[in-house]
């Protein structure tokens, strides 16, 4: 009891069990301590990029390359931002199908919209490019329908008709139509230029112009909206309507050029 007496009011004894208690209660805060906002963000995103990564690997390596580099089947993806990817995968267009034509065609996702954003986030990791747009970019808040429809009619009606309902191209290539494509698609094409499109940056379309671009297209593609013309033959403009009147104005006509001179021929037979 003596030795243990004597050994409790050593000098070093008081140091030891502060060092103790100091070891004890750090290791209690890291582990009950909270993690700050900013660092759970980072390993947040981390994680989705790493996720995206496995999703690269599986569905888009094969054409575009292991680092997104690009291959002889598929182009570079470095710099093309999650913008492209977000519109390529959630409208189905991309993975392309093996037997690729003129054109990969809009079809069924087989993303869910969780995975489109970790792709999103891998792609955007390997290099700087448009992001996805937010809600208030592209909502109608604020929009001007009048110069949308000017915007639309200068920029795009060229090849997506004035009222949005696509059409022909060359070489079996085609403007698709823009009925039922979401406004964020659309912004995101916008910004993006896919497949024959241009792009057109906010040095070209600021992001209020792309806002009244979607405004003009929903408010004339609404099921709301009557055609002041009457039937509009699918607002494919003079091609149809000239080939309507091709066919029934000047069939009408060599119909009628028929009956007279049948009749004229039969007059004079009496």
């Amino acid at each position: 009891m003596k030795k243990l007496s004597a050994r409790r009011r050593h000098p070093l004894a008081a140091l030891v069990v502060l060092l103790l208690a100091l070891a004890c209660t750090g290791g209690l805060y890291a582990v009950f301590a909270p993690t700050s906002p900013a660092k759970a963000d980072e390993t947040a995103q981390s994680l989705t990029i790493e996720e995206g990564k496995k999703l690269y690997s599986v569905g888009c390596a094969s054409c575009h390359g292991t680092g997104g580099q690009g291959t002889s089947d598929g182009p570079s993806l470095v710099g093309v931002g999650a913008a492209s990817v977000d519109f390529q995968v959630g409208t189905g267009r991309m993975p392309a199908a093996t037997s690729q034509g003129p054109q990969v065609p809009k079809k069924k996702n087989i993303y869910s919209q969780a995975e489109i954003d970790q792709l999103a986030a891998y792609i955007a990791s390997l290099g700087a490019g448009p992001s996805v747009p937010t809600e208030e970019q592209y909502g109608p808040e604020g929009a001007d329908i009048a110069k949308g429809g000017e915007l639309f009619r200068t920029n795009c009606a060229q090849c997506h008709n004035f009222t949005g309902k696509g059409g022909a191209l060359t070489h079996g290539k085609y403007a698709p139509t823009l009925e039922g494509v979401s406004a964020k698609h659309i912004y995101e094409a916008m910004q993006t230029g896919p497949q024959n499109m241009p792009s057109f940056p906010d040095t070209t379309l600021s992001e209020k112009n792309k806002k009244d671009i979607i405004a003009y297209l929903d408010a004339v593609n609404s099921d709301q909206t009557e055609s002041p013309g009457g039937l509009e033959l699918g607002g494919l403009g003079p091609v149809s309507e000239g080939l309507f009147g091709w066919i029934f104005g000047l069939g009408g006509l060599i119909a009628v050029a028929v009956w007279v001179a049948a009749r004229t021929a039969k007059a004079k037979k009496s």
